[in-house]
């Protein structure tokens, strides 16, 4: 997906890399921070007793998917402190069969088809305030550029405002909003905000 490159901020350089299957366990983790623990909540259902945690790493070890190690750059620095999670959003017909709690994403997803969606986008709590987020949005308009999409696009809850101000800061503008569908989540917000950046 991406090239190696160095950046460095404040003395603290962080490599940026294609994912590996070897990094499942901490895509899972940044993937459930990214999610207000939306990923675990679903993991869980889906472990059935099990592991949650397990079902969290062998989404991100598969090949296909959009939780997908393919799909996902990393910035390291020893470890893994952050990533990024996107692919294009390709037009296709609603499925009756999707999970209430999946429809207002689709929905979402729908208005900005030709865009490449950034997924996920976290960071690290230690790594937080360096500048990853920014690069890593940057990263996400370079790999939209070199692929022929439309622009970037994300959702992000709209109670979480520290995520909305960097995105509006790095261009991304709200252009629809869908109430979520919680099913037992208790997740902070009331509606999922669909950004989009030319």
């Amino acid at each position: 997906m991406a090239e190696k490159a160095a950046y460095s901020d404040e003395g603290l350089t962080a490599e940026a890399r294609p994912a590996t299957k070897e990094d499942a366990g901490i895509l899972a983790q940044l993937v459930n921070m990214a999610g207000d623990g939306l990923p675990l909540y679903l993991w869980t259902k889906m472990a059935e007793g099990g592991d949650p945690w397990k079902v969290g790493r062998q989404r991100a070890q598969r090949e296909e998917g959009s939780f997908s190690y393919r799909n996902a750059v990393v910035l390291e620095h020893g470890k893994v402190l952050a990533c990024l999670i996107g692919y294009p959003i390709v037009p296709s017909l609603p499925d009756p069969d999707t999970p209430a709690m999946f429809v207002p994403f689709n929905m979402l997803e729908a208005l900005a088809a030709g865009s490449w969606y950034v997924n996920v986008m976290a960071t690290l709590p230690e790594a937080r305030g360096r500048g990853f987020g920014s690069r890593l949005l940057a990263m996400a308009d370079a790999i939209a550029e070199a692929t022929g999409c439309t622009g970037t696009s994300l959702i992000v809850s709209d109670a979480n405002a520290t995520a909305r101000h960097l995105y509006e800061s790095s261009g991304y503008r709200e252009i629809a909003s869908e109430p979520m569908i919680k099913e037992g989540w208790t997740g902070a917000g009331e509606n999922w905000v669909l950004m989009v950046k030319p």
